[in-house]
Formats: structure tokens, C-alpha cells, sequence
């Protein structure tokens, strides 16, 4: 199959149709009528592109494009839409949706668009796999370190709020009988966000203290979301899912007085 798509319109016909169109270039697709159903299948499955109709009733196309954006922030999004507007557009752009092409729709020109979709989420893809390679690598020379260098860390047992006590060494947060365990990448955000605390950081920095390299703007969000996403989960343990605070445009911030997700000023 040269690609799996999710064609989301709530007009049956258009749907139907667009979706055997696409089934005879070669792709493997899935229709669904609701903005709802659209996200119940992502949450379980995985495309490399939607198809998705901006006007629905219930859930509308820009509800169901903010959603995707959180759940497959690599799938890419072509809009289509009969009544076109600068303030869907502009909502479009905020949103790096892959295209926004206005009804009726030449299938010629669908077709080069997901084709381009299609070749943008494998670069996406392909550096994914490239900087987890990268990653992984530099864990390995800093395990070669650690052994040739008897000076290494000895930042243990930091309390932080509400009893929390973290040992950076051996990557382990406590309190109590609870114990949970971080990876090398979660690790090295957590003690980059504690010898910052207080002070927000941008995504690029992020990446270039945590990761030790440089990337560009559109991409850093990306490299980090999934990375805060896992972190937090593990802080939920002890109440502190709310210590790593998004600042919406910029980065992230660590602020142990703020608790729940109420506290974030914004998404992953």
C-alpha cells in the first residue's frame, strides 16, 4: 500500500466516492461521517494522512484538526472546505495542516496534494528515526564517559515539592513507597528543567541542551512533545503532572507550585 488515509466527511456520496478514487492509486483507506468518529479511530490507529471536510455538523472540521494535531502530530491534514474564510485559513496555518484547498475539488489536484502530504510525513518520519539515532548515540558515548571518568555526578536526593525527592544519578523519582524510573532522555529534561527552574525555555533550547544538537523552529515542538508528554505521565504519580508548564508559542517552564493540569497555560 503506498499510504493509509482517513477520509472524514459527514456527506456520504463525496465520501464514497473520494475514498474509491483514492482505493484505485493504491492506497489503503478509511471513511468515517463525524468529527467523533475521526478521533475514535485515531486514538486506536494510525494514518499518514486525513482527508478532512471543515464543515460537519457536531464536531466541525477545525475541532477535529486541533485534536488530530495532539494525537498524530506527524499525520498530515488536507482541508476541504466550500466556504472558504481567512479565519479558517489563518486557524489552518496555526495548525500546519499540509494543505487547504476549497470545494469543488479537482481530483487531480487532491491527488498531487496528498502525494506531497504523503512525501513530507516520510521526511517527518525519516528524521524522527534519525534523531532517535542520534539520541541513542550520544547515550552510548556518555555511558563510555561515565566509566573512563570516576568524577561523575554526584547530585543526589534534590527534594522538590510535596515530599518528592529525585536522584538525577540513577534517574529515579520517590516519595514514599512510590518509585518510578526515567530514561536517559527524561532524565537529562529533568535536571535541564530543574537547574532552570522558574525560567522559561524555549522549545530550541530544549532540544539543544537535552538532545545536543540544533534544530529549527517548526521542528523542536515536535521532538520535544512526545518527550514532556512521557514525563509528565511519570509525574503524575506524585500530583506533579502540572510542575512542567507549557508556555503557548515559546517552550516550557518548571514550577513546582502549580499542580494538575489546570496549571498548564497551554497543550503538549
Amino acid at each position: 500500500m503506498r499510504g493509509r488515509i482517513l477520509v472524514v466527511d459527514d456527506e456520504e456520496i463525496p465520501r464514497l466516492s473520494l475514498a474509491e478514487i483514492l482505493r484505485l492509486e493504491g492506497y489503503q483507506v478509511s471513511t468515517v461521517g463525524s468529527g467523533q468518529s475521526a478521533l475514535d479511530l485515531l486514538n486506536g490507529d494510525n494514518f499518514d494522512l486525513i482527508v478532512l471536510d471543515l464543515k460537519m455538523p457536531g464536531m466541525s472540521g477545525v475541532e477535529v484538526m486541533r485534536a488530530a494535531r495532539q494525537l498524530a502530530p506527524e499525520t498530515q491534514i488536507i482541508l476541504l472546505t466550500a466556504h472558504g474564510s481567512l479565519e479558517s485559513a489563518i486557524e489552518a496555518m496555526h495548525n500546519e495542516v499540509h494543505d487547504y484547498i476549497l470545494k469543488p475539488v479537482d481530483h487531480r489536484d487532491l491527488l498531487e496534494s496528498i502525494s506531497k502530504g504523503l512525501a513530507r510525513r516520510a521526511e517527518l518520519r525519516r528524521r524522527r528515526l534519525l534523531l532517535h539515532q542520534i539520541e541513542s548515540s550520544i547515550q552510548q558515548l556518555k555511558g563510555v564517559e561515565s566509566v573512563l571518568s570516576p568524577k561523575t555526578v554526584d547530585q543526589r536526593s534534590i527534594p522538590l515539592a510535596g515530599g518528592v525527592m529525585i536522584d538525577l544519578a540513577r534517574r529515579e523519582l520517590w516519595r514514599g513507597a512510590d518509585r518510578v524510573s526515567l530514561t536517559p532522555t527524561e532524565g537529562a529534561l529533568m535536571r535541564v528543567l530543574l537547574e532552570n527552574r522558574g525560567r522559561v525555555l524555549t522549545h530550541r533550547e530544549l532540544v539543544s541542551l537535552v538532545q545536543g544538537y540544533e534544530t529549527s523552529d517548526f521542528e523542536a515542538p515536535e521532538v520535544l512533545r512526545p518527550l514532556v508528554s512521557r514525563l509528565r505521565r511519570k509525574l503524575t504519580v506524585f500530583g506533579g503532572e502540572g510542575w512542567i508548564v507549557n508556555v503557548r508559542g515559546t517552550g516550557y517552564v518548571f514550577q513546582e507550585d502549580r499542580e494538575g493540569r489546570g496549571a498548564e497555560e497551554g497543550t503538549n
